[in-house]
């Protein structure tokens, strides 16, 4: 069962662990520790995944409450299921490198269908908005850390940073790289013609190398 929970049933288990709560109280918080980084949460996909874990059997209903004229509201808390689903969950996540097939590793790769001087422009749009990203992360966790956030509420949010500062890093290299041609280039459907001059040259080399042997 544990298996099909998604990321966003996973962070639900999780803050359940801390304490029961109502799902808007989860939402403000997944919020506030800036989890809506790296899960997508929305507070309509909340409901629907507490309500999904409650007919899985890993969460119930613990007491409601009532606010002024406002209707009840369930308090939700975890169930040993719930408990062990988390575990073994998490568990696997951590000690189990997955791949995820991110779009950017595939579009870089064929990068060389586009002409020079595009792929420049567009990977530095791609940088502007990874230095806007990493800025606003950074203020985040900032305010986080004002609020006393515990620091190993703000992990994946630390990680996502050190992601994007590495991924900044490359790019900027890669930018340089192209810049002043480090990189060959295709153009005009040459692509063929490169990878065959780039074969005959490892070609020649070796046959030098052998000659020397």
């Amino acid at each position: 069962m544990a298996a099909n929970c998604t990321a966003l049933g996973i962070s639900t288990l999780a803050l359940l662990v801390e304490r029961p709560m109502h799902p808007y109280e989860m939402y403000q918080l997944l919020i506030q520790r800036r989890q809506d980084r790296v899960v997508k949460v929305r507070p309509g996909s909340l409901y629907h995944t507490v309500h999904w874990l409650e007919d899985h059997g890993m969460v119930r209903p613990a007491s409601t409450e009532r606010e002024g004229n406002r209707p009840e509201r369930t308090i939700y808390e975890i169930t040993a299921e719930g408990r062990a689903a988390l575990t073994r969950r998490v568990t696997g996540m951590l000690a189990t490198p997955v791949n995820e097939f991110p779009e950017f590793p595939l579009a870089i790769g064929e990068a060389h269908n586009l002409p020079h001087d595009t792929v420049i422009a567009l990977l530095g749009q791609r940088l502007a908005l990874l230095e806007a990203d990493l800025e606003e992360m950074e203020n985040g966790i900032r305010d986080a850390e004002s609020r006393e956030v515990e620091p190993a509420y703000l992990l994946s949010v630390s990680y996502s940073r050190a992601m994007h500062a590495a991924e900044l890093r490359w790019l900027r290299q890669l930018l340089s790289d192209l810049g002043t041609n480090v990189i060959p280039w295709p153009e005009n459907g040459q692509s063929q013609d490169l990878t065959t001059k780039r074969r005959t040259n490892r070609r020649q080399t070796n046959k030098e190398l052998h000659a020397h042997a």
